[in-house]
Order: structure tokens, then sequence, then C-alpha cells
């Protein structure tokens, strides 16, 4: 009998605040998130082409003590929720809770997960069995772009900064700039067509 191999898993890495929804500094309550601009219909998108999404994040309120680990699980199950009704799948909610300086021990450390450094990606990758180098991180700051190269994807700068990068690190160039989620998801899907 032969053995069908099954095809790799196609997630897009996303940044949450400013890229999957709307940028309200340490908010984890439900009831006022709101899917930024072009989200609906990106996470639309991707379910009708297969693809899942996974959130790679620093939170670091959680050190700082605005909120905790229990808050993001309650956001991400939401999250989970809002994207299902859409159609779509989030297979993974990546989250880094520390910050050097921040007030809550155990967070309050050097870690290698805090964006720009690659570490939440390694692990989600490896958890969900994807290959970064045929993966896509999209975010809407230099450091999301940064981590996203640091991990071998390829990498989307959306909103505001995907229009002046003058002032970002020279490893902070993204494969595309475009306004928002969807345009990236676009872009990916695109890229993903010459391949085939």
């Amino acid at each position: 009998m032969a053995v069908i191999a099954e095809a790799p898993r196609r997630v897009l890495f996303v940044d949450k605040d400013g890229t999957l929804i709307e940028d309200l500094p340490y908010n984890v309550d439900p009831a006022r998130v709101r899917f930024a601009p072009g989200a609906r219909a990106a996470v639309r998108r991707l379910a009708e082409e297969g693809v899942d999404l996974a959130v790679v994040t620093n939170q670091s309120g959680v050190a700082r003590g605005y909120f905790d680990m229990a808050d993001l699980a309650r956001l991400q199950a939401h999250l989970a929720a809002e994207i299902a009704v859409l159609g779509g799948r989030l297979v993974g909610f990546y989250v880094c809770p520390h910050l050097p300086d921040g007030e809550v021990s155990p967070w309050a450390i050097e870690c290698e997960c805090r964006k720009p450094l690659p570490g939440l990606l390694l692990r989600a990758a490896t958890d969900l069995g994807v290959d970064l180098a045929s993966s896509w991180f999209v975010g809407d700051t230099w450091m999301d772009v940064a981590a996203g190269r640091a991990a071998g994807c390829r990498t989307i700068l959306v909103g505001p900064e995907s229009r002046d990068r003058s002032g970002h690190p020279s490893e902070a160039s993204p494969d595309a700039a475009v306004p928002d989620l969807l345009a990236a998801v676009e872009v990916v899907l695109a890229s993903e067509a010459v391949r085939a």
C-alpha cells in the first residue's frame, strides 16, 4: 500500500497589535478588541486558501504587572472564536511576557523570545511543524521584521511604518511593505502561486 505524504502545514505568522487587531496599548479586554483595517477580509481570504494563522506577540504588560497570563489566555480564546466565525483557524498564540526592567517576577528577565529576537518564531515552527524558510511573518514594526528575518522567514511590514522606514536598522528591511493585513495576504498568496 502506498503511503501518501501529508502536505506541509500552511501557517501565516502575524503580530497581534496593529496587525491583526487595532493597537490599544496593553488591552486584554475581549470587549475592546477590534480587527485592524483589512484584517477580517484577510482572515476570510486565508481560510479560502487553507492557510492557518499563528499570532506572535510581545506582551510586556505581564512583566509590568498590567495583566497576567490568564488574561492573555482569555484573549487568545476570544481571538480564536472570532477568527473561526470568519472561517479561519488560529493554530498558535505565542507570547513573550518578559521585560528586563519589569516589576513582576519571574517575567522581569532577559529572554530569547522578545522580538526582535527570533525565539517565539522558532518555538512556533517546532510546535507547528512549519518550515520557517517557506513561511511569512507579518507585523507592523521593525522589530517584527527583524525577528522574522532572524528566524529565516520572509517578512511583510504593514501599517504606518510601511510608509516610512528611514529610522529602521538594516536587519529590519522587509520583503514587502503594504498598508494592511489584507494586502499582505495577497502578497503571500501570490508568492505561493508563483512557486507552485
